[in-house]
């Protein structure tokens, strides 16, 4: 398995770090800057193993990864438009919570934080739709089974922790908390992981 991941790029909710989940929220302009230098990096990198348009290229459906790879694409030089999407890599939803500061969400339910802390993988938070991380790496293993050439992929934060899990052998709590930059691309080569 060959896999180039991208987070999308800062959004607002990004930058006043409230709970983003599967809102579709768009990009700001240091996240359009983040996805173009992103796309940058992939068309400089050397010893490419097949040519950028020899890779299939996909994104989660939401609108800021979409806008993500159509500038990533771009600035690699290829038709920005020329990708699939794949609703396995929606973000995970946070449900109730989304929208808000976990501060905010301190103020009212306390208990719950207190709960995420002690074991955020498979912390559900309130509401419907919320999801655990251990139920979006379900999603992800979905996803990983569809992979079948060389990809290139731009998804989500939460995405990218799952990932750590399942290729790196990261444990869940310690991948549910990994810093995950949006200016930065992550090279999975069969059971290998980092950032480039």
């Amino acid at each position: 398995m060959l896999l180039y991941v991208i987070r999308h790029g800062q959004t607002d909710y990004n930058r006043e770090e409230r709970l983003q989940g599967a809102r579709d929220i768009p990009l700001n302009d240091t996240g359009r800057a983040q996805a173009t230098g992103n796309g940058r990096t992939l068309a400089g990198l050397p010893g490419l193993e097949l040519p950028l348009d020899g890779f299939d290229w996909v994104a989660s459906p939401l609108g800021r990864t979409r806008e993500t790879m159509e500038l990533v694409r771009k600035a690699a030089g290829l038709d920005p438009l020329a990708y699939r999407t794949d609703p396995l890599l929606i973000e995970l939803s946070f449900g109730d919570w989304e929208g808000q500061t976990l501060g905010e969400v301190e103020v009212h339910s306390p208990h719950l934080i207190e709960q995420r802390n002690s074991g955020k993988w498979r912390f559900r938070p309130p509401g419907e739709r919320a999801e655990s991380y251990a139920m979006l790496a379900e999603r992800t293993d979905r996803f990983l089974a569809t992979v079948e050439r060389p990809t290139i992929c731009v998804a989500h934060g939460g995405v990218i922790r799952t990932l750590f899990n399942r290729i790196g052998k990261v444990d869940g709590d310690d991948a549910a908390v990994i810093n995950i930059p949006q200016d930065r691309v992550l090279k999975i080569d069969g059971q290998s992981i980092g950032w480039l």
